[in-house]
């Protein structure tokens, strides 16, 4: 299992993000994260699915998706934080640079998005539909993707904890829009934070399985016929 290192990735118009890359040998998929709003590539809750992830022989890459003067204007204002095309735009933009990087260019990406994060993955799996391999949403807001959502072809995993109601009929109503091939987990027990005992780790269970089945699976897994 590879170790995460720090990166400084250079995007769009020169915007510069900070991030953290892991790509255990023999990985064939590369997991993008788009987290939630006002979170960061330091998120627990990610860095505990990436770690779990990884031990499944997938790379992941964890960024920021402000710079620190556009973290500095949200902080203020809120108003990038909920900038579903901004996001969304910036989560394709690390795209660019994934495939654009000698290391990652081989791989197949995955989106594993949080909240809003979800919605932005959601409308930049759409805009790049031969790039993007497998979604996954967790606790996300897939409804504030809007007309992307009948546009995504990538596989796309929704889970929802069973205790956060509001956000059940909100992913059950994006489901019924999603013309992908598509799935709804709903862990039971379990808010939006997924906080109690042994929730996020049914979180990274499932990921882990739909992202090794559309990504495919680490080469030293593979059974020979």
């Amino acid at each position: 299992m590879a170790v995460e290192r720090e990166i400084e990735l250079v995007v769009g118009r020169g915007a510069r993000i900070g991030g953290m890359l892991a790509v255990p040998e023999g990985a064939r998929g590369l997991v993008v994260f788009a987290h939630g709003s006002g979170s960061s590539r330091h998120s627990p809750r990610n860095r505990f699915v990436a770690y779990s992830l990884r031990r499944m022989g997938l790379g992941t890459l964890l960024f920021d998706l402000l710079t620190l003067e556009e973290e500095a204007i949200d902080e203020q204002t809120a108003e990038l934080r909920f900038d579903i095309g901004f996001l969304a735009k910036r989560l394709g933009e690390v795209t660019d640079w994934v495939f654009a990087h000698p290391e990652l260019s081989y791989m197949r990406v995955g989106y594993f998005g949080s909240s809003t994060g979800a919605a932005a993955a959601l409308v930049a799996a759409a805009d790049r539909t031969e790039a993007i391999g497998a979604v996954v949403s967790r606790g996300g807001r897939p409804d504030l993707a809007g007309d992307a959502l009948e546009r995504v072809v990538a596989p796309t995993l929704l889970i929802v904890g069973g205790a956060d109601s509001v956000v059940i009929q909100l992913n059950q109503e994006a489901l019924l829009r999603l013309r992908s091939p598509k799935s709804l987990e709903i862990v039971p027990g379990a808010t939006h934070l997924f906080s109690e005992p042994g929730a996020l780790n049914q979180v990274a269970e499932l990921a882990g399985g739909w992202f090794t089945r559309y990504l495919g699976a680490p080469l030293e897994l593979e059974v020979s016929p």
